[in-house]
């Protein structure tokens, strides 16, 4: 007799464990499929998705440890500390990183015992339904003597995630030509890395080598840089990364042959300003998005909609077109972001068990974990006046933060807009040390209908970097008090 649940997740990663748990959490029998084992040692399925395992979690281990090697080299002088022949080890560096992601995947598995969520490894697909139980059939995951069988299950929820985005002509090896999991596992410095792409991804891991030495080229397709963060933001983000920290990045570029050397190097053929160049590296990271994965879903089997980008169609509250068949997710439109795919595995569950599950797209924030930070929450600048809005700006740099200049970078600063007429606040963009962090209170502020005033009338503890998100909602009022 098959397996019966209430809620059968299809995916391990961050929507998908985080529903089964909330599922089990309300009371419903979960169970959870993943297929994949990334590396891990005893080849066993490993929960967490492309985020835990070869995403956020390894490439912000990855950014800590690149920071510190430069802070070491050029910021400890400050502070009166001096050190000679600091060197990076990769390996020691690499192995700290595969710990953290080892410690939060088994975390995962240790929730889904204690709250009782069944992981079942391997591939799940749809199969057909029977009266109120759709049939999944779960293929033994790679390397499993495992079979296959029938499991069933009254609601099923789609969290299978995305795959890196490859260019035509350009094979991934993961050891010359690598994406996101490659870059993630060099054994050494390269000496010129190539990267494909200025977005988040690119960025993050172009900034990562450069500061363990690399010489750092970034070929960008679009010919505005960070086209989707306020312009204040980007134009600002440009003069620290190509001036101050030396990133090559060139704009408007199209990309053209890529081959191979004798010697494992690559050659990349682009042009750019009706011009043709040739960029020679050592390493070339392939970062240019990613592409939801329904691969062997068998969404045909049962006429599971998908839109005109591969994606599983789902309304505001992320059903689908079948009955009791839930998508949330990279699988799905929005941004393709962990935190996003979070909150819409627990509305989902939340709604399955008759409570009123609710996810404010409109409050989501953004982050790009470089040196300095980029966060933003809300509306840009530029679709504010592309909309219409009349809208006041308070924006206070962070060379006026006691904080920032006890830490000894003022690079940035916080950005706030306010309807012109009511006061709430539309959005809030900050450059600067721990913009991931302060973009929080924006977001608990934009969710409870706040105010540039009301944050400009709550008590900022001193000093604090959070002190510029209180001056500049004061200065959206245009009474700041320290600048």
């Amino acid at each position: 007799m098959a397996k019966k649940f209430d809620v059968l997740v299809i995916g391990g990663g961050p929507g998908g464990y985080v529903a089964a748990i909330r599922a089990a959490q309300l009371g419903l029998s979960s169970a959870c499929i993943e297929a994949q084992a990334y590396a891990d040692p005893k080849g066993e399925v490993r929960l967490g998705g492309t985020c835990l395992n070869v995403g956020c979690i390894p490439s912000k281990a990855l950014l800590q440890s690149s920071e510190l090697f430069e802070q070491a080299n050029h910021s400890f002088v400050m502070h009166g500390i001096g050190l000679d022949n600091v060197k990076i080890d990769v390996a020691t560096m690499m192995r700290r990183k595969d710990n953290i992601v080892g410690q939060l995947t088994s975390g995962i598995r240790g929730l889904f015992k204690k709250n009782k969520v069944v992981l079942l490894p391997g591939h799940g697909k749809f199969v057909g339904r029977d009266e109120d139980y759709w049939q999944i059939e779960v293929a033994g995951a790679s390397g499993s003597k495992i079979g296959s069988e029938i499991v069933e299950a009254r609601h099923v929820i789609v969290a299978t995630g995305s795959v890196p985005r490859h260019l035509p002509g350009i094979p991934v090896d993961n050891k010359v030509i690598c994406d996101n999991a490659g870059a993630l596992a060099f054994d050494a410095v390269p000496k010129r890395l190539g990267v494909i792409g200025a977005g988040v991804i690119g960025l993050e891991l172009g900034s990562v080598w450069k500061r363990l030495g690399s010489e750092v080229t970034i070929l960008e397709a679009l010919p505005d840089f960070l086209a989707a963060a306020d312009q204040a933001v980007a134009k600002e983000a440009w003069k620290v990364f190509t001036q101050r920290q030396g990133l090559n990045i060139n704009l408007g570029v199209k990309i053209g042959k890529v081959s191979l050397g004798r010697r494992g190097t690559v050659t990349v053929e682009y042009e750019a300003n009706d011009e043709t160049y040739t960029l020679e590296c050592d390493k070339l990271i392939v970062s240019v998005g990613r592409l939801p994965y329904t691969e062997g879903l068998g969404c045909d089997n049962v006429g599971l909609q998908l839109d005109e980008r591969g994606r599983i169609a789902v309304d505001g509250q992320c059903r689908t077109n079948l009955e009791n068949v839930w998508a949330v997710g990279d699988v799905v439109p929005g941004p393709m972001l962990a935190h996003k795919g979070m909150e819409e595995g627990v509305m989902v569950t939340e709604l399955i068990a008759g409570q009123a599950g609710h996810i404010d797209y409109n409050t989501v924030p953004w982050v790009i974990y470089t040196h300095p930070e980029i966060a933003w929450v809300g509306k840009t600048e530029q679709q504010l006046k592309s909309e219409g809005v009349d809208y006041r700006i308070g924006q206070i740099p962070f060379a006026a933060n006691g904080r920032a200049l006890g830490q000894g970078d003022t690079t940035g600063f916080v950005k706030m807009l306010a309807d012109a007429k009511t006061d709430r606040i539309l959005g809030v963009h900050i450059i600067g040390n721990n913009a991931s962090e302060l973009v929080a209170e924006a977001v608990v502020a934009m969710d409870f209908g706040a105010s540039s005033e009301d944050i400009a009338r709550i008590c900022h503890a001193h000093p604090t970097l959070s002190e510029a998100m209180h001056e500049a909602a004061l200065a959206v009022d245009k009474r700041s008090l320290h600048f």
